[in-house]
């Protein structure tokens, strides 16, 4: 029971070392803090700082109106014919006889 125990934590240990590259101590630590740093700096600050110029380009884009679309830019003109159109052959009232 006892020797598998110690069977267990050696491999454990194996797999560690393995895993940090062999490195042990105060190296070891150095090593890491040098990786971790360069990762943060070299893959998760630009993938933030692009997720974060794109939101808020996105953000401007929702707040800004389509340059392009149709505004009413004043009010239509009443119309005075019976046939509600603009142009075209106006209709006369006829003169009663």
């Amino acid at each position: 029971m006892g020797n598998e125990w110690k069977k267990a934590i050696g491999n454990l240990r194996s797999f560690v070392g393995n895993a940090t590259g062999g490195l042990r101590g105060g190296s070891n630590l150095a090593s890491w803090v040098v990786a971790g740093t360069l990762a943060y700096f070299l893959w998760v600050k630009p993938s933030q700082e692009l997720k974060r110029q794109q939101e808020e380009k996105a953000a401007l884009a929702a707040a800004t109106p389509d340059p392009y679309r149709y505004v009413e830019k004043r009010k239509p003109i009443s119309d005075p014919q019976d046939t509600g159109l603009i142009y075209g052959k106006k209709n006369k009232p006829k003169d009663s006889e």
